[in-house]
């Protein structure tokens, strides 16, 4: 088969395979949305779910019909036929038919073990349900990607059936023959032999595939050796998460081979796209996006040490291996006791950008952070507070409001609609008093709500605010319930995310000025947002 050596297919399969994660729920809305944001990537193909299996996957590829995709096309999954049952009489081969997908992905075993042993069926019966599946799909109009699945521990076990299963699904009409590596324990050395062997054998018939997990932490690597063994059809999903330890992360996969090895997997224009749409799909699947992830992680083009600041803002590749923007990340200056004044300097141009490196405020701005994080402080992961600190410091910050009193209490045993706790809070606005009250599944939440109630008529912008992450540390566990504790709370309107902190003995009060600061850094933004209108 004669194939552009550079161009790799990416099939994102994150409404599959991705779905069978710890954590991980779609609705059909949800998988739409998703849909949207790999066509819009780029991607070659999305294995959106087996319609055979459920009735919310037979909406979906109902719904989906409607959809007018750009880059990807749509597929369903399913197994070969039943053992006992003829192609047209097997319900699930029928719903395959009926998701009315170009492509279909068939999965059949590879392993010796799982045909005797699971399917109880002979070697030579799995052989022809691997060939008549396929091909009846090929005499119906579909183009079928076979994943042999097992097909390194089958290799290894069985090299000769293994090869044959190969051939079954080629025989059928198969056009691509994706390698599933399945129970995640192969090495990096024994991937690119076998990938190698396989194409060698099979690469000018069809199309050779990667399918890796993380078991062993290898996905990634395993697929770029892949790649580099013959493979033009790489599998996984854009973040990563799936079953146990997860697949092969797309969103790494993608910078790797277009960035670093020559290869084309997306649009080249795309590539800026990737970090939103992985933030997005992070959003959609009700997940934190870890910040560690590289390429799209929030701490991927971040900087903390003072020497390597001043380098970077000297010149990036100092410590960067890429661009930010190529991947439509940010470089990050994450502010901390060991920043210098270059970090100083780079955070406050923003909005003065009349301060210099000799300006005198810049010490009293080090001093003053590394006062607060001798306290207990950590502002490198909350920018929102480190922003209002330096605000206050060089005399551009204003109280939005001004806080009377609040109290919180608890509801116990808790109701059956999940509320537990309840806030009464007074804050004065330019002389005029609010009081309210909220309830909530927590203290903190029912606070939020509370505070939310209390601005909203001041300031209906503070409705829009979302508290996405919540997180406590003890930071003195010695001195028992009189630790010292530090919460971080991150926020977002929808458009932008920020993070806030505070620092307390008092859970409760900690909670408070990370709230306040998330709630008083959306209005600040929002003032000079319509200032900057109006000139």
């Amino acid at each position: 088969m004669t194939t552009d050596s550079k161009k790799i297919e990416i099939l994102d399969s994150s409404l599959r395979d991705g779905a069978q994660g710890e954590g991980i729920s779609f609705s059909v809305q949800d998988k739409i949305h998703i849909v949207q944001a790999l066509d819009e990537l780029g991607v070659t193909y999305i294995e959106a779910g087996n319609p055979g299996s459920n009735p919310k996957d037979m909406e979906f590829f109902q719904t989906a019909k409607k959809l007018d995709l750009k880059h990807a096309k749509l597929c369903a999954f399913g197994s070969t036929r039943r053992r006992e049952l003829k192609c047209a009489e097997d319900p699930n081969i029928q719903s395959l038919l009926s998701a009315e997908t170009e492509t279909v992905v068939i999965f059949g075993k590879s392993w010796d073990f799982q045909v005797t042993e699971i399917l109880k069926a002979s070697l030579d019966e799995n052989l022809l349900m691997i060939k008549e599946t396929v091909e009846f799909l090929k005499q119906n109009g579909r183009n079928v990607i076979y994943d042999a699945e097992h097909f390194f521990t089958g290799y290894h076990e069985n090299k000769e059936y293994a090869l044959k299963t190969l051939q079954a699904a080629l025989d059928g009409g198969a056009s691509v023959l994706n390698l599933c590596e399945t129970k995640g324990g192969c090495m990096i050395d024994e991937c690119r032999e076998i990938c190698q062997d396989v194409t060698a054998k099979f690469g000018d018939k069809a199309i050779i595939g990667i399918h890796t997990h993380d078991d062993c932490g290898l996905a990634v690597a395993n697929s770029l050796v892949a790649v580099q063994a013959g493979a033009r059809h790489v599998q996984g999903t854009i973040l990563g998460f799936g079953e146990r330890t997860g697949n092969a992360n797309l969103a790494v996969i993608i910078a790797d081979l277009q960035l670093k090895m020559g290869y084309s997997c997306i649009p080249e224009e795309n590539l800026s796209k990737l970090t939103p749409t992985a933030k997005k799909i992070a959003s959609i699947a009700n997940i934190v996006l870890n910040p560690g992830m590289p390429y799209v992680g929030s701490n991927s083009f971040a900087h903390k040490a003072g020497m390597h600041i001043d380098a970077v803002l000297k010149n990036p590749v100092a410590y960067e291996h890429v661009s930010p923007e190529s991947v439509g990340n940010m470089r990050v200056f994450l502010m901390s006791e060991v920043a210098g004044r270059s970090m100083i300097i780079e955070k406050i141009r923003h909005f003065d950008p009349s301060i210099t490196k000799s300006s005198p405020v810049v010490g009293d701005i080090i001093k003053k952070v590394k006062e607060l994080e001798h306290e207990g402080y950590q502002f490198e992961g909350a920018d929102g507070s480190f922003e209002l600190l330096v605000r206050k410091i060089i005399g551009k910050y204003q109280p939005f409001f001004k806080l009377h009193y609040y109290q919180t209490n608890g509801v116990n045993p808790r109701p059956e609609d999940g509320v537990c706790a309840c806030a009464q809070i007074k804050v004065e606005v330019d002389g005029q008093i609010e009081v309210t009250a909220g309830d909530g599944d927590g203290p903190v939440n029912a606070l939020d709500i509370a505070l939310r109630k209390a601005l909203c008529r001041f300031y209906p912008a503070v409705e829009k605010i979302r508290l996405i992450d919540y997180k406590v540390r003890v930071l003195d566990g010695k001195s028992a319930t009189a630790s010292r504790v530090r919460v971080l709370i991150e926020s977002s309107d929808g458009i932008n995310t920020w993070t806030t902190v505070g620092v307390s003995c008092d859970v409760m009060e900690a909670s408070w000025i990370a709230l306040v600061d998330s709630f008083e850094y959306k209005l600040i933004k929002d003032v000079e947002n319509r200032y900057r209108k109006l000139i």
